[in-house]
């Protein structure tokens, strides 16, 4: 008959298309993953696998059981959750995703709070892009994930708890960084420096600000924001940062000037991803209105 372990372990193979990380995820030896998979196509009758020293390739039939297969896992997780919704919230561990423009302005706020009202909570942060996040949840391997909308989250239900606008960063001695507000028409004539391709903080500025991507970077791209931030500290060029980091960038470095940007918003909301069907909404809930609670008071 065939086991979930086996399920998990082809699973496991087809996400990383790697054996030995594939191995690594579900705790086993490599060798042991192999026998795994061997028995389970020996009762399947077929391969779902084409494996060479290479390279890893899901058959189309493997493709076929392993979407049925992750159907089922995500559905024994469910019932094996089932009890908890009777629990109190966040007396157990659940894990959230975050994506790199959020997690590190958000979690030093969130988490002392989160571990005052609720000493039991056991999270455990995933960082990743908005794309990556969304899948996970999908397959059921983050139970949530914070995300900045609008992105098209299909078959995902959300819930914002935070809107915000962009500020333009700039070194202090800059003739415009002592005003109140700056447009997109003045940003075009910056240097302006923006994430590489494939971070949503770069799709949503480019469409508040309507620019057009070759007034951008230049040539150069960068995955983080803080690399930004160290650019402009060296008088490279300027940046646009979202209202949640403002606090922690300007104590840090108090060379810097924060302008906001003066075009329709909010640029970007903010919000919880589920799957329709997950079972834990009382720790959501929870988790909406600690983050809801503690970003306000940013802005007091």
């Amino acid at each position: 008959m065939i086991s979930t372990k086996q399920l998990a372990h082809a699973l496991a193979v087809q996400r990383h298309l790697h054996f030995k990380k594939a191995a690594e995820q579900c705790h086993i030896t490599q060798s042991a993953l192999s026998t795994s998979l061997a028995e389970l196509e020996k009762q399947l009758g077929f391969q779902l696998f084409e494996r060479d020293n290479k390279k890893v390739l899901v058959t189309p039939i493997g493709e076929e059981v392993l979407r049925r297969a992750g159907d089922i896992m995500q559905r024994l997780e469910e019932l094996e959750r089932l009890a908890d919704t009777l629990k109190s919230p966040l007396t157990y561990p659940i894990s959230i995703g975050m994506i790199p423009t959020i997690a590190p302005y958000l979690l030093p706020q969130v988490f002392p709070e989160l571990k005052r009202q609720y000493p039991d909570c056991q999270p455990v942060v995933v960082e990743e892009q908005t794309h990556v996040l969304l899948d996970m949840v999908r397959s059921g391997e983050l139970d949530t994930a914070i995300i900045a909308l609008p992105y098209a989250c299909d078959g995902l239900l959300t819930f914002e708890f935070w809107v915000e606008d962009f500020y333009w960063v700039a070194l202090k001695e800059d003739k415009l960084s002592s005003r109140d507000q700056i447009t997109s028409k003045e940003l075009a004539r910056t240097n302006l420096m923006l994430l590489k391709d494939g971070h949503c903080l770069k799709e949503h500025i480019l469409d508040v600000c309507k620019l057009p991507e070759p007034q951008t970077n230049h040539g150069f791209g960068t995955a983080s924001l803080n690399t930004l931030i160290q650019m402009v500290l060296n008088g490279m060029g300027t940046t646009l940062i979202p209202e949640m980091a403002i606090e922690q960038l300007t104590s840090q470095y108090p060379q810097l000037s924060t302008v906001h940007l003066n075009e329709t918003g909010p640029h970007r909301k903010i919000a919880f991803v589920i799957r329709p069907n997950y079972t834990r909404m009382n720790s959501i809930e929870a988790l909406l209105q600690v983050c809801r609670e503690t970003l306000e008071k940013l802005r007091q």
